[in-house]
């Protein structure tokens, strides 16, 4: 395809990734109108954020082989009809059960869909242009971050939850339309065998570099997760603090995932990433012992939100040095791995915020974290080990 046909394609691929983030991260900032809503405990709340992050995880990987007679635009329609149905359910729910099954069949649409877009974004261009195009698709994630859910708390804030909700199911049947219209017929994708999964989990660091990444999300949910909460809790900040504290930590990412190319390039992918985890650990443990002041809490979720986006780049380009012949393979199961810690982390913080309050969330994020450097630390080692010879 010409510039000229794939770049509206390309711009609706993103427009599926913003609603995808949205959708799934929406409830961060709404957690406490949802809860009052419904009379719910804000850790039930925080509980959305993990069915939604372990229905994927557990979707994501095993979607291809599943769909995989399936034209890929099929595949993305049938992804965008299930978020579109899961989101407009999460915005009617009569009660904390349905907004639960909501969350699911969203998360089996998203499951679908994402890494059916990545896909697509890389086959309508020809190669030379493929990073490009990549990059253009997964840029409506990280804007999802930026405006997606600070949008929706503010939303929250003026016209209720609802509504907030509502506009992801708008967005994704907008993103639905423009499919069917933009995006070219594909191909089915190739069914990956038993052998190549074999493979990438026996290559040395691979299955560290994966782990590492989870715990690390992992140590992210269990504050980030309850945010609206632990902003309110922790620091009595009001609905438009928590807006402006999320909008902080997009941007910053948007800093972070600029740069990260350029450090890599000076101190390499492993330190780049191991700059990033330590980046985390000075805002979580800044966050213990931080005044309740409005211009420490917005630098410190902006350090957050630059050491987070610093560590995603160089982290995938190691997956795709080690397997470059099954990089769709290990990126599918970085990305599952991703969710897989978004599901644990929300699920832990939802535990303990009741339990010990929220001043204390960060350092149980310290401690997961801690666990993910040594996790890197033993990835970068072996990664360098290698292959035994058959």
């Amino acid at each position: 395809m010409s510039p000229r046909t794939s770049t509206p394609a390309l711009l609706t691929l993103a427009l599926g990734y913003f609603t995808l983030g949205t959708v799934s991260l929406s409830v961060v900032g709404l957690i406490t109108p949802i809860g009052t809503d419904l009379r719910v405990a804000p850790g039930q709340v925080g509980l959305l954020v993990t069915v939604f992050a372990l229905t994927f995880a557990v979707v994501a990987p095993l979607a291809p082989a599943a769909l995989n007679r399936m034209s890929r635009k099929r595949t993305l329609i049938v992804g965008l009809v299930l978020l579109t149905a899961g989101a407009a359910l999460c915005a009617t729910a009569s009660g904390y059960a349905v907004l639960v099954a909501g969350r699911v069949i969203a998360a089996l649409g998203a499951a679908v869909f994402g890494p059916a877009a990545s896909a697509a974004g890389s086959l309508i261009v020809p190669p030379e242009r493929r990073q490009q195009a990549l990059a253009t698709v997964f840029g409506g994630m990280t804007a999802a971050t930026v405006l997606g859910v600070p949008l929706s708390t503010l939303l929250g804030d003026a016209f209720g939850w609802r509504p907030a909700l509502l506009g992801g199911a708008v967005l994704a049947g907008l993103a639905l339309v423009l499919v069917l219209l933009l995006v070219p017929a594909l191909p089915a994708a190739e069914h990956p065998s038993l052998a190549a999964y074999r493979e990438v989990l026996a290559t040395p660091g691979a299955f560290a570099t994966v782990g590492t990444t989870l715990l690390m999300m992992a140590a992210q949910f269990v504050v980030y997760g309850l945010a609206g909460a632990y902003l309110a809790q922790r620091f009595d900040a009001s609905a438009a603090l928590v807006s402006a504290a999320l909008l902080a930590n997009g941007i910053a990412g948007i800093v972070g995932n600029t740069a990260a190319p350029r450090i890599a390039q000076r101190l390499g992918p492993a330190r780049t990433v191991a700059t990033g985890l330590a980046g985390l650990a000075v805002a979580w443990a800044a966050l213990l012992v931080a005044p309740a002041t409005t211009v420490v809490i917005l630098v410190l979720l902006a350090l957050w939100g630059f050491a987070n986006t610093l560590y995603h780049a160089p982290q995938q380009g190691r997956l795709v040095t080690l397997l470059p012949e099954h990089r769709a393979l290990i990126l599918a199961l970085n990305a599952s791995a991703l969710y897989l810690g978004m599901s644990l982390g929300s699920l832990l913080g939802s535990t303990l915020l009741p339990a010990v309050g929220a001043t204390w969330l960060p350092a149980f994020s310290l401690a997961v974290l801690a666990v993910a450097g040594v996790t890197h630390a033993v990835s970068a080692r072996r990664a360098t080990t290698p292959l035994p010879t058959r």
